[in-house]
This record gives C-alpha cells, structure tokens and sequence, in this order.
C-alpha cells in the first residue's frame, strides 16, 4: 500500500526528492492551494534544532523573497512544519517553497568537462546579473558557488539560496554547523576565512573563483581540508588561469586575478564593473604576459612566485617526514614559528566562531510582528492580539494569494514594535475583475489598445472574410463583449481580411453569374462585356471574368464577358 504524501503546513505536498546538499534536501511539491508546481527545501535536523537559527532562517528566506528577477530563482514562501521521531519526541522542520527550474547545476556542468570560454563569460555574467540585482536590494548571498547556480535548457543562469548562507553563519553555535559552512570553503572570500564581516565585495570574490574554475578546469585553491584552503585563501597567490588552459584569453587571466584580489579595495568594488569588465573582453586588446605579471605583483605582492614556492615548502615541511634539512637552524626555525603564529590565529578564529551566539530575547516593552502570510484574516488578528498588536484590516487583490488570506503586514513580520501599535494586514480580494470592452467595429490597433486599458491581453487574432467591412475591422471577441473575467485574462478576436472568395464563373448563365456576385455575401459590382469575335449562345454564358477565381478586395467592380456574334 502506498504511503499517503507528506503535505507541509498543510498546503505543500512533498512528491519526489531531486536533489541534496550539506544543509538541506529539495524535493519537488506541489502548491495545494495555488495550484502550481514548487521546489520544496526542507532544512536538516541539526540546523533546525537550533531556535535562533529558525529565526534567522525565517527572516532572511523573507527577505530573499522580496526578490523578483529572471536571473533568481524566485522563493514564494518560508515555514516551518513539525515531525515526530520513532522514539515520541516531535522536532521542528523549517522549509523553504522555490520556483521549480528545470535544468542543470553549473558544478555538474563543470564536471562534464572544458566549458567554452564564451559560455564561461556568459555564466557568470549571468551571475553577476544577479549579484548586482540582489546587492542593490541590500541582500549579500554569501555562498556563491556552482552548486547553488542552475542553468537552463535555454542556457539562461538562475542564482538559488540567496539568504540561507546568512541565516546559518550569523546564528552557528557549534563545531559541526560551522563546519557546514567551511564545507564550501573552496568558495570563500579571505575576509569570509578569517570570520570578519562583510559586504558584496565578498560575492565578486566568490564569483571571481567561479570564472577561475570554469576557464582553467579547477578551483584557485585546493587543500586536504577546509582549513587548508581558507588558509591559501587568505595567503597565497593564484596562478593566472592561462597558465593552466592556454586557450584562455590574457585579459581574462587580469579580470580573474582582479576578482580574486586579497583586498577587497582592491576588487571590483561591484557587480555592474565586474561585468563591465568581461564585455572589454570581448572586443578588447589582451594584456601581454608582462603586463599580467605586473598586475599580480600589484595585487599579491612583489614577488608572487617565491610566495608560493614557500608556501609548498611549508606544506611539504607539514607533511613528509622523509625530508632532511640542507640549511642550518635559523630559516626552519623561521618557518615553524610562522606556522605556529598561523595556527594560533586559525584556532583563536575558530573559537572566536564557535563560541559567539547572537542575542535571542526580546525587551519586555518590546513586540515582534508574527509572520502571518496567507493566513486567514480571523486567525491572523487573534495571533496579533496575542501579541498585544492591533489589527487594521486592508483589502486588495492579489493573484497569488487565496481569498481572505494575508498577503502581507505592514510594519513586516519580524519588526520589532511597541505593544499596542496598529499593525495594517492586507487581506486578499482575490482577482482583480474586469469586464471585456466592446471591440466589434473598431479596428485592430484600437482594438488591442482598449484590451490594455482594460487591463487585459491580447490574444490570438483569427482572420474572417467579411463584405461589409474594411480590412482589420474587429467582428467579434472571445470573451465577448460585457463578460467579467479576471486581469490579465486573454482576448482572442477574430478580424476581417477586407477580402471575399469568388469561384470560376465560366460557363455560368450571365443571369446567374450576376446574380450570386452582387448578393449582399459577396456584394461586388458587376459590369457585362460583349465579345462579338465568337458566336452568341442562348441563353447568354460568361466567356471569361476580370478577375481570378480566389479572394477579391471588398466592394471590387468585375467584367463577366459573353459572345454575342454571329
């Protein structure tokens, strides 16, 4: 017997799961209410177990979801549901409801082999697009990395999960969620490595390691572990991607190393330049080999590639047990006390993270404006009085939201208020109505401008031959005229050629000829002709006709030609 399908928060139906990561599963769902198809991410157990955490997950999936660009995949709504455990006890579950995108993961994309470096610029100026998009709507992404980027059947890029890499950082307790984040570490900015704050200069970074990636076949920075690569991240140089494909084109070795740059000053300072830098490239003349040199000497130091050479002499120092020393004391001795000046920052970084816990409670004199999105009116104002809020309704219509549910609450769910304040709840009309204007008579161009007056589409336009009516003239609309349908409803119409069908009418009597042409259905002028050169018949018979057998214009004057000799 089949099990009956999970349905979260009694709206979400869980189907199928299509993919997984170190933070949550995605299933694809379906939205009972609305009626459409959904991603669902469902949040791990340990994550959700951690209450300030969900308050951070919920907030920043609420910010995410005031996002709306073809570039982003869309989030239409965050909750959280509840699951109980074999042994009784009941555990949270948070989730999140996406748009459900058809295609690939870019790191899937990028382990199937070389990407073009004309796809690779357009990847990631698809995600630039979307950086620059989210950056001036205030929201940072945080974990920019080919596992979060989706490209479509059409090739178009989709930036998902902006908000959760926050939710998780600003509210990580422990060891294990922390290392959730290092899990990507090979993605990280070093401002992001050492646990200092930061802005959207860290998203170019991340981005800039996604370009390196795609050009050259492999991240800027590996390592054994996640600490290993933070390290490199922080300290040492990247070798230009040409380096390693000699099919990338120099100028993109300069705007990979600008990206990458240790400062953030010293990088694009946004998403718009970055850009702007990788359409130069184009058209643009490439560096020579000298001019990159000196742009890494700028930007990693003098002398770059004796920093890496020490780098992998520390490594190697690390970790083969087989080496003998060639120098005597002093240099060794340098090294190891930079590595233990290295290891005390990481571990003092560490517990600086591990340890820090974000404020949870809220001042007495204090109320939080309860999330009570698409919740009925009733219910929603007895959660407010709860809360010692007062509820002023305002109604609207909306087309995503069910009738008499909340759309939204204005101060937002999650400000912090005094008690006692008027919080305004706008509450679902449903559809907007209208109803269908009159477009019999007018023609096309009227016609399709009174439809987005009305606020409704225009549809399919099917043409009809008509005699009375110049060519264009609308006949008829479907919904016809005076009919109440939603905004944003299509029109079709149907519309008059300014033309009419005639047939072959030789060997017609030319009584019966004229007859049927001047008939209100084809309604031409006729005008008779004698031919004298051939013999008269009785009765008279149409010889030949002016014009062809097919669609005539309107109104149109035709000669039907009989024999009238002897």
């Amino acid at each position: 017997m089949t099990a009956e399908p999970r349905v979260l928060s009694g709206r979400y139906r869980v189907d199928e799961p299509i993919g997984r990561g170190g933070m949550a599963s995605v299933y694809k769902g379906y939205d009972l209410t609305l009626g459409r198809v959904v991603a669902i991410k469902v949040l791990k157990r340990d994550l959700a177990n951690d209450n300030t955490f969900r308050t951070r997950f919920r907030l920043e999936a609420q910010a995410a979801s005031r996002m709306s660009h073809p570039t982003i995949v869309r989030v239409y709504d965050a909750g959280e549901d509840s699951e109980m455990a074999p042994d009784g006890t009941v555990s949270p579950v948070p989730f999140i409801v996406m748009e459900l995108v058809q295609g690939s993961l870019l790191k899937d994309v990028i382990s199937e082999g070389p990407v073009p470096v004309a796809d690779a610029i357009r990847y990631v100026d698809g995600i630039l697009e979307a950086l620059e998009y989210s950056h001036r709507a205030g929201v940072v992404h945080r974990d920019i990395k080919p596992g979060n980027v989706m490209v479509t059947p059409a090739g178009q890029i989709k930036v998902m999960d902006f908000g959760i890499a926050r939710a998780v950082s600003d509210s990580s307790s422990t060891v294990a969620e922390t290392t959730q984040i290092l899990g990507t570490a090979a993605y990280f900015s070093p401002e992001q490595a050492k646990g200092e704050p930061v802005d959207a200069r860290a998203d170019l970074y991340s981005a800039g390691v996604v370009l390196y990636e795609l050009l050259s076949g492999r991240q800027p920075f590996r390592g054994e572990s996640p600490v290993a690569v933070a390290y490199q991240h922080v300290s040492e140089t990247p070798v230009a991607p040409s380096e390693i494909n000699a099919s990338v084109p120099r100028a993109l070795d300069a705007i990979a190393l600008r990206a990458l740059a240790k400062d953030p000053f010293q990088r694009y300072q946004d998403a718009a330049s970055f850009r702007e830098a990788l359409d130069a490239t184009i058209d643009g003349k490439s560096p020579s080999k000298r001019q990159v040199g000196a742009l890494t000497s700028e930007l990693y130091g003098p002398n770059p590639r004796q920093a890496a050479e020490t780098a992998r002499s520390l490594r190697q120092l690390s970790t083969d047990t087989t080496m003998k020393r060639t120098q005597a004391g002093p240099p060794v001795a340098w090294i190891w006390a930079g590595v233990a000046v290295l290891a005390v920052l990481l571990i003092s970084v560490f517990f600086w993270v591990t340890t820090i816990r974000p404020g949870t409670q809220v001042p007495s004199n204090a109320r939080i404006v309860p999330d009570v999105t698409d919740m009925g009116y009733d219910r929603a104002n007895s959660i407010l009085e709860e809360e010692d809020l007062l509820a002023y309704r305002v109604d609207e219509p909306s087309s995503e939201i069910a009738e008499g549910n909340v759309i939204r609450t204005d101060p937002e769910a999650g400000t912090s208020v005094a008690p006692g304040q008027q919080v305004r709840v706008y509450v679902s009309e449903g559809q907007e109505m209208v109803v269908v204007p009159t477009l019999q008579g007018l023609g096309e161009d009227a016609a399709r401008s009174a439809l987005e007056t009305a606020k409704l589409a225009a549809g399919s336009v099917t043409p009809r031959n008509d005699p009375g009516l110049a060519a264009g003239t609308v006949l008829s609309s479907t919904p016809a005229a005076g009919t109440e349908v939603a905004v944003g409803t299509v029109v079709n119409l149907v519309v008059a050629t300014g033309m009419v069908t005639i047939v072959d009418y030789a060997g017609y009597t030319v009584e019966a000829a004229q007859r049927e042409l001047s008939d209100p259905s084809i309604g031409l002028e006729v005008v008779t002709a004698e031919d004298t050169t051939c013999p008269a018949t009785d009765p008279q018979t149409v010889k030949q006709q002016s014009l062809p057998p097919g669609d005539v214009p309107v109104h149109s004057t035709i000669t039907l030609t009989f024999c009238s000799g002897t």
